[in-house]
């Protein structure tokens, strides 16, 4: 499918189904990752705290992906690890190493609207796009930064997140997401994600170098900046053990 969108009548709700497939699509079939980055934590006045850390990542067919987070600077979170298994249905599995209290702690389903280490990123956040995970509505077509986008709505199914919808900026030529806005359980504006610099890799999927999310609320802001990013290392299951999580290097 190439998302013919036009060629046959369809519902709002269909067109914004069509769009997300197409999205997913896209993305499907990187297989595995390594990664460096940077996260930036701005408060209101601008003040900056930056940490660095490493990222490994799995793709698992028909189901969400696994990821492994791992702090490495600076000395107060070197040694956290972040495990991730994302669900298209279930609800997504996570635990967070802290090296200070020698211990693994699970994140509640219905903590997952909790910040992820200080960030304006919640720890739903950290999970991978799944199409289950949403309803979709379609709302318009609009020009991004310069790119000719759909505009959809997303809201979640699961009653646990801390979003009463997303509003979602899709390029039309190569269906990366450009924009989020995501509101709360009151239905106001809570948090605004752009992501920058798009870099193509294995001449098929992109990726943001630069993706910052901005509270509307409280003024604050977190930057991620990509380093690096190597596909096809020969990652598996086994590098993503919760088992293991207090010896990951």
């Amino acid at each position: 499918m190439t998302c013919s969108l036009g060629s046959y009548a369809q519902s709002a709700e269909d067109k914004g189904l069509a769009i997300a497939k197409e999205r997913k699509l896209r993305d499907s079939g990187w297989g595995d990752s390594t990664g460096e980055m940077s996260m930036i934590l701005r408060n209101a006045q601008g003040d900056e705290v930056e940490r660095k850390m490493r990222l490994k990542s799995l793709e698992i067919t028909n189901d969400g992906d696994k990821a492994l987070t791992i702090f490495d600077q600076p000395l107060d979170v070197k040694g956290t690890a972040f495990l991730s298994f994302s669900h298209a249905i279930e609800p997504d599995d996570q635990w967070m190493y802290l090296p200070k209290l020698s211990k693994v702690k699970r994140i509640r389903s219905r903590n997952k609207s909790g910040p992820f280490m200080g960030s304006e990123f919640a720890f739903e956040d950290m999970s991978s796009f799944e199409i289950e995970k949403y309803t979709f509505k379609y709302l318009r077509d609009a020009t991004f930064d310069g790119q000719a986008s759909f505009v959809l709505e997303q809201v979640p199914t699961d009653n646990d997140s801390g979003y009463s919808k997303q509003i979602i900026w899709v390029d039309k030529q190569h269906y990366r997401l450009l924009k989020a806005e995501f509101y709360d359980r009151k239905d106001s504006l809570l948090k605004e994600l752009v992501n920058y610099e798009f870099t193509l890799y294995l001449d098929k999927y992109w990726r943001p170098m630069r993706t910052e999310m901005f509270n509307e609320q409280n003024g604050k802001s977190t930057e991620l900046v990509i380093h690096q990013i190597n596909f096809n290392t020969g990652l598996s299951d086994n590098d993503f053990n919760q088992g293991t999580l207090k010896n990951v290097r």
